[in-house]
């Protein structure tokens, strides 16, 4: 039996919007009483309700403004909505339900609502709020249906459906260094992209299993280096870095370094207006893969200041980083020329180094002139293959004078640092 649709419903449904005022101040305009206007702005403003009465011409404070239209949902953010279905009949309505859907170009998702036959009296309502942040950015659509008996007993139902947009509310630029073999330094520029400004409340990465992440936006003393409340404007950005390492069991397997590209997520949270909250995770980062070649050359200690005159050894490390055994000579060739920087040269065998396997050496000069000076011209030669690694950047120091002395300055300082090698055949 065909049921004929109704031209009216029993029902009446609406759906609002919930959002936070917003903050205004009143729009000052004035002017001299000689001049054409004469007291026509003072009258406006003491006519103007968001002003202060005695200072109308004094920006004294804000005042809220109610919402005006359905504004903007940003991705991230969370929806919220009222549903209303009002009884506008003469008599009470039996088995009522409402349902509420929202539907993006991919998902459908289904919110709770009153899912149980309820009676609705003359002029009764039944309403209810729904909450969903909203996770994918483009069209989305809020189908609400209600079902109901008539009278008569037959089943009736309506729907309604509210299109509004998501938008992206930040712009989120990442770009990775690769400083060293096992180190990485990543920059996360983040832009206010909205309409109106925001306070960044947490911006971190959270690391993969691979790897441990040192923030470096605070100062020695645990200070940010940002203001305390973070706050963006509109089209304005503000960047953050970080220093990745891969875990030990990573940094010691060669193999393994090389594969372990994902570094982690970015996790940002904001409060926008008076304090509506956003958040958004990024999708995995991928750091560029790192171009090795066979041998892999650090300094594992060396001295930050040295006296001139006074020789002083620093300790590297060569790393087979193929998948063949090798057999390595090192030599350390210094220029003997009037004015060069230091002096001591070096030539030795290495030995036989496995796939993946490291050798520590010591090297010594004697700096010859005072600052800054840079060892260069360390040779590895694989002798089974005849090829050369040329290191021209190798460890930097500063020199001083004989009488400088600083217990502190020098301690040995332990680090890591790789340089490239132009590989000669």
């Amino acid at each position: 039996m065909n049921v004929p649709e109704p031209t009216e419903h029993l029902l009446a449904l609406k759906v609002m919007r919930l959002t936070r005022p917003t903050l205004v101040s009143p729009q000052i305009i004035t002017s001299e009483s000689r001049d054409l206007p004469q007291n026509s702005f003072q009258k406006v403003l003491e006519n103007d309700g968001a002003a202060v009465a005695g200072a109308e011409t004094l920006t004294a404070g804000q005042f809220m403004l109610l919402p005006q239209s359905f504004g903007n949902i940003y991705l991230g953010e969370t929806f919220s909505s009222y549903i209303c279905v009002h009884n506008c009949t003469t008599h009470p309505v039996e088995g009522v339900t409402v349902k509420a859907d929202l539907q993006s170009i991919t998902t459908r998702i289904n919110l709770p609502m009153h899912d149980k036959p309820t009676t609705l009296n003359v002029d009764d309502t039944l309403d209810d709020v729904i909450h969903y942040e909203v996770k994918e950015i483009g069209a989305h659509i809020l189908v609400c249906e209600v079902n109901y008996s008539t009278p008569a007993g037959f089943q009736q139902y309506f729907r309604k459906y509210f299109k509004f947009q998501v938008l992206k509310p930040l712009d989120v630029k990442t770009k990775f260094y690769n400083v060293e073999m096992d180190e990485i330094y990543l920059e996360a520029q983040i832009q206010n992209i909205t309409t109106g400004p925001f306070c960044l409340e947490k911006v971190e990465l959270d690391s993969s299993e691979q790897y441990t992440v040192t923030p470096l936006n605070t100062l020695p003393n645990g200070e940010s280096v940002f203001s305390s409340k973070n706050m963006l404007q509109p089209n304005n950005s503000c960047q953050f870095l970080y220093c990745i390492k891969p875990i030990p069991e990573i940094a010691k397997d060669i193999k393994a370094l090389r594969a372990a590209n994902t570094i982690g997520k970015l996790d940002i949270v904001w409060r926008s207006n008076l304090g509506e909250k956003g958040r958004l995770q990024t999708s995995q980062l991928q750091r560029i893969p790192f171009e090795y070649t066979d041998v892999r050359m650090d300094v594992v200690e060396a001295k930050n200041i040295v006296k001139i005159g006074e020789p002083f050894t620093f300790i590297c490390r060569v790393t087979n980083t193929s998948d063949r055994p090798m057999e390595l000579m090192a030599k350390l060739d210094t220029k003997t020329s009037f004015g060069c920087d230091y002096t001591g040269s070096a030539e030795f065998n290495l030995g036989n180094l496995d796939p993946g396997q490291g050798k520590e050496f010591p090297l010594t000069v004697c700096p010859a002139k005072l600052g800054l000076i840079k060892v260069t011209n360390l040779i590895l030669t694989n002798v089974v293959l005849k090829r050369t690694y040329e290191y021209d950047d190798v460890v930097h120091v500063f020199v001083v004078d004989s009488d400088y002395h600083d217990d502190e300055s020098f301690q040995m300082n332990k680090f890591v640092r790789y340089d490239l090698a132009t590989q000669l055949t």
